[in-house]
């Protein structure tokens, strides 16, 4: 059966530029209106080491908004999920501009102390902000979709009580960084890991529930929305001359010499034919195992929150043809049934061996 997961990164461009009245609190204002009219919910991965500088240095005057915000999220039962830019950690704001630490931009490739470091600081400012001193956010998802190498990170998150990861994106490759997702075409919906986020492991440490992707022939790429997305993106992140930013090198062009590419399911970038498309290719593969639960991940950014109508014409056609809609929290519990969500052998989280799985009864 399949069920739909809508995931809202929550930030601003990659290099601190705009305001988070335009491009976080207004968009998601309008998005948590309109999925309040449909009675569903989505998962907001809060950039909380961003956030937090932001409020810690006082830069933009729209932070205490966001932080109603997103405390008023959780109060309404919508899903706050960790996602963190570690180039944020160091942060400086100097000259009207953001001095980012482009040596910390992978979380992954940090010594272990440091990561802890990044991921405590980034929880207590988010337990702060919902006014709760035990909450754990469910789920995680890394700045720029780098979740390798895996294992120590993998480990760090799941010490502290984060049991899900959905960085991942199938076939996603990005040479300069040396993310390689590739591996994991054949492992299905989601999986188990331990040491390499692409490898299925049934006793791993977290869960992976990727974004959704096809492989498609990079001219499906090319649709006016997403080019005219990526251009404005482009433009605004265009101050090439930041201290540290990186430059592109050429061997980032290697992840273009593919015939074929993943094109996420991206509910702010894709158009209503290209939403509902994916999905009805998705329920046919779909229907001799109708029992077995494929969850699709969708993504989205709040700066590219322009489109609400075909977000809304979307949902829409979801409850028309009978596909839910959930978040990674309201399907813990049938994973947590079947061990998907338990400790592992070495006390952190893991499963009993099991398949894919079946919704109960």
């Amino acid at each position: 059966m399949i069920e739909c997961i809508f995931t809202i990164d929550y930030e601003l461009y990659g290099n601190g530029q705009g305001r988070l009245g335009e491009l976080v609190y207004e968009p998601t204002r309008r998005l948590q209106t309109l999925f309040n009219r449909a009675g569903v919910c989505f998962v907001i991965f809060v950039e909380a080491v961003e956030l937090w500088q932001i409020d810690r240095q006082g830069t933009d005057d729209a932070l205490p908004l966001v932080r109603s915000q997103i405390r008023e999220l959780h109060e309404q039962g919508y899903e706050i999920g960790l996602h963190l830019h570690p180039q944020w950690a160091n942060a400086r704001f100097r000259g009207n501009q953001w001095q980012l630490d482009y040596a910390e931009y992978n979380l992954c490739v940090l010594p272990g102390g440091r990561i802890t470091q990044v991921v405590d600081e980034a929880l207590a400012w988010l337990r702060c902000v919902v006014n709760d001193p035990g909450f754990t956010p469910l789920a995680f998802r890394a700045g720029n979709w780098l979740f390798q190498p895996t294992r120590t990170v993998a480990r760090i998150l799941a010490s502290r009580g984060i049991r899900i990861d959905s960085s991942v994106f199938v076939g996603g490759v990005q040479h300069q960084h040396g993310l390689d997702y590739r591996a994991a075409i054949t492992n299905g919906a989601y999986w188990r890991f331990s040491d390499d986020v692409t490898v299925s492991d049934p006793r791993g440490v977290m869960l992976e529930l990727p974004i959704h992707t096809e492989m498609v022939p990079f001219w499906r790429m090319l649709t006016s929305k997403r080019v005219g997305l990526q251009q404005k993106s482009r433009v605004a992140r265009s101050g090439a001359a930041l201290p540290g930013r990186p430059r592109r090198r050429v061997g980032d062009f290697r992840d273009y010499l593919r015939l074929r590419h993943p094109m996420k399911f991206d509910f702010c970038r894709m158009t209503l034919g290209e939403l509902t498309a994916m999905v009805e290719r998705a329920m046919v593969l779909d229907a001799p195992n109708p029992s077995i639960l494929k969850p699709m991940v969708a993504i989205g950014h709040t700066k590219d929150l322009l489109d609400l109508d075909t977000i809304e014409s979307f949902l829409a056609f979801l409850k028309r043809r009978g596909i839910p809609v959930h978040t990674f929290a309201s399907l813990s519990s049938r994973w947590a049934t079947l061990g998907y969500l338990g400790e592992n052998r070495d006390g952190v989280s893991c499963p009993a061996e099991q398949p894919l799985v079946s919704i109960p009864s």
